[in-house]
């Protein structure tokens, strides 16, 4: 079965870190894009993280750059997500998807998406 599974998602204060975790099975992640998305509730899902699967090159929107940061472990068939200085804004369900970047845009064509893990930035 090929799925990607999402976690490492929890409470944390402003200004704290939490690190996602996306998990490739029955597929190898090395050969795809990757990209981190969220979705808060009432609003859209968008991209904010890529990165690439040739030569590692990222790509963050402006809202989380400097804050997050994308890697891969291939040999754990693993892309991360660590994200600092969090703020209540980044409160969403977070999901990772196989991407491309698009006039600035981190968009995928998939179908159906994983169940995602939430984030919850709050005093």
């Amino acid at each position: 079965q090929v799925q990607l599974v999402e976690s490492g998602g929890g409470l944390v204060q402003p200004g704290g870190s939490l690190r996602l975790s996306c998990v490739a099975s029955g597929f190898t992640l090395d050969n795809y894009n990757i990209g981190w998305f969220r979705q808060a509730p009432g609003k859209e899902r968008e991209g904010v993280s890529f990165i690439d699967d040739g030569d590692g090159s990222t790509y963050y929107v402006d809202s989380v750059k400097g804050r997050f940061t994308i890697s891969r472990d291939n040999a754990k068939n693993t892309v991360y997500l660590q994200m600092n200085s969090l703020k209540p804004e980044d409160t969403a369900v977070y999901y990772c998807a196989p991407a491309d970047v698009v006039h600035g845009l981190i968009i995928s064509e998939i179908d159906y998406w994983g169940q995602g893990t939430q984030v919850t930035v709050s005093s």
